[in-house]
């Protein structure tokens, strides 16, 4: 088969279209024919030699993929060749074939296309897994989310509406927080020109976020901390304002406030099994229902995934970039 590689780390230029062993399904595990997969954050890093995938994990890139199966490994059940699925990888989404624990596959939801499926399976858990399962967002609270157009926010913001929350917004420019709008978003501040503590303080009367959505890191951490409504949680999932940052124990304990931090890619099994399965539960049916729908800003060829990376790192994409796997 052939699969995106990464002879040596680089720019988007280090991405090479090339020949590999095809991988072979082992126990509990199912082997997918990738349609799509899509471009993450955690794929950069990689590629710049910044975030080895997990150990025993396949070395490509790739944390989410689409397609059929094409083969069942020894003790998989509920699943059968030819099923149309969409999946959460620890890595090799970048590929012709892929092969996925059983436990970590997600039957397309009803009304989305195969393709498409691809923007789903890791915004989708993130999210989840992050906002409901970790912080507990709950109906009439308010959830800020910082890069309200990427990926994962388009999607935050359409599962914090349709459980009931309020929901407030950062990104960059008007175009995109237009774009935010339209899913749901409430409050819209763009952090190029405003102060997003001032503008949800006027924004809540002062009562600031019961839940924040960071993926920043340590370049907000204190003003995240400034923006927790009392009995507020912050949730860090990303680091691109670094990864060290001045926390005020005071300001928590006044606030009575919670502050987090998770990954996904290096969660045992066990872990993004159940997350999974939460998601089938609670997200899928939003879908099929048309209450959330995938985001897609663009789809590329996986043989130039190179373009695909240079969308995600120009910041103009809202949503999700897709590469698609170009066939014979």
């Amino acid at each position: 088969m052939y699969a995106i590689t990464i002879p040596e780390p680089g720019g988007p230029e280090a991405l090479v279209w090339a020949e590999v062993p095809d991988p072979v399904p082992g126990e509990g595990e199912v082997l997918v024919e990738v349609v799509a997969s899509a471009v993450n954050r955690a794929d950069l890093l990689q590629r710049q030699g910044f975030y080895d995938p997990p150990p025993g994990s396949s070395p490509y890139p790739g944390l989410e993929c689409s397609g059929r199966i094409t083969a069942l490994g020894p003790g998989v059940s509920g699943w059968a060749v030819g099923d149309e699925v969409c999946a959460l990888l620890a890595g090799g989404g970048y590929a012709e074939k892929v092969v996925v624990p059983a436990g970590q596959l997600l039957p397309v939801p009803e009304g989305v296309d195969l393709v498409t499926a691809a923007a789903l399976p890791e915004v989708a858990c993130t999210v989840w897994s992050n906002i409901f399962m970790i912080a507990h967002l709950r109906p009439g609270e308010t959830l800020l989310v910082h890069g309200g157009a990427s990926g994962i926010g388009t999607m935050a913001i359409q599962l914090a509406k349709a459980v009931g929350a309020r929901v407030a917004v950062t990104a960059g420019g008007p175009e995109k927080l237009a774009r935010c709008a339209e899913l749901g978003a409430d409050i819209l501040i763009d952090y190029r020109e405003q102060d997003f503590v001032e503008e949800l303080a006027k924004a809540t009367d002062g009562a600031g976020a019961d839940v924040i959505l960071d993926i920043v890191g340590a370049k907000y951490l204190e003003r995240n901390v400034k923006a927790l409504a009392v009995n507020g949680r912050l949730v860090v999932i990303g680091l691109q304002g670094g990864v060290k940052g001045e926390l005020n124990l005071g300001a928590l304990l006044a606030k009575r406030a919670a502050v987090m931090a998770t990954t996904l890619r290096s969660r045992p099994a066990a872990e993004k099994t159940a997350i999974v399965a939460a998601v089938r539960e609670h997200v899928w049916p939003l879908l099929g229902a048309g209450t959330v729908r995938p985001v897609v800003d663009r789809t590329v060829s996986m043989s130039e995934a190179a373009e695909g990376h240079r969308a995600l790192e120009d910041g103009r994409h809202v949503g999700k970039v897709l590469l698609l796997v170009p066939r014979a």
